[in-house]
């Protein structure tokens, strides 16, 4: 699963450990030290994943992931030594598809790596026909999502939660099942993890986020997507 991945990491010797571990496992590495010289080289190579350190000098690792889900929805795994839940998850508010706390091991880091270049890879070779609920498509074999015929930007994270949503709507799934179908069965991921996500396609996909029509909370269970897709409240 050779991929060409980008590093940003301020600390001179992270840096290499980590493109160290890469290229064993076949990767094509670039590594920067900056944020803002993340956000250029993502431009420059389009590279399949981004792994973003937050402290960074210039432009912090949030900042760039930010810059980042404005114009891509490159794959993007942050590295914090920020432990407490809140913060971790700002991460993801942002847009990233998954996180990892420092100290890490580098065995951890890789098996993050290939969760999520297999994820991204899965998804753009699935020959399934688009799936339709209401105003809301998503072609699985084109990583695409529409919203009345507009263009939507998901990160593969989102679109993975969608692919489950919208081709079962009206079905609820609890939080665990749409974790494991994003991150697999991984320890170190918490549940809150797919509350961020859902909130930001709220963003995306709602008339008004704060009061959902599409994308249901079924309270102590999880979510489901309105058999009424169509965003029209309940009469």
């Amino acid at each position: 699963m050779c991929a060409h991945v980008l590093v940003a990491e301020d600390d001179v010797n992270q840096a290499d450990l980590i493109r160290r571990y890469l290229q064993h496992e076949g990767h094509a590495v670039h590594v920067v030290h900056d944020g803002a010289a993340a956000v250029e080289e993502h431009r420059r190579s389009s590279p399949d994943l981004v792994v973003l350190d937050v402290m960074m000098p210039i432009m912090s690792g949030l900042d760039a992931c930010r810059a980042l889900r404005v114009e891509s929805d490159v794959a993007v795994l942050m590295l914090t030594a920020r432990s407490t839940e809140d913060d971790l998850l700002t991460g993801l508010d942002l847009g990233a598809d998954d996180y990892i706390t420092k100290p890490y091991s580098p065995r951890e880091l890789m098996a993050r790596v290939r969760t999520l270049l297999r994820r991204t890879r899965a998804a753009g070779r699935e020959p399934e026909r688009p799936l339709r609920a209401g105003p809301i498509t998503v072609d699985p074999s084109r990583h695409a999502v529409h919203l009345d015929g507009d263009p939507v930007e998901c990160t593969p994270a989102e679109f993975q939660l969608l692919v489950a949503l919208v081709g079962r709507p009206g079905v609820v799934f609890s939080r665990a099942q749409l974790l494991e179908r994003i991150h697999g069965i991984d320890r170190f991921i918490t549940e809150r993890t797919i509350d961020v996500h859902v909130k930001n396609l709220r963003k995306k996909l709602e008339p008004d986020p704060r009061s959902p029509v599409r994308l249901i909370t079924v309270f102590g269970v999880g979510y489901k997507l309105s058999g009424d897709a169509d965003g029209a409240p309940p009469a």
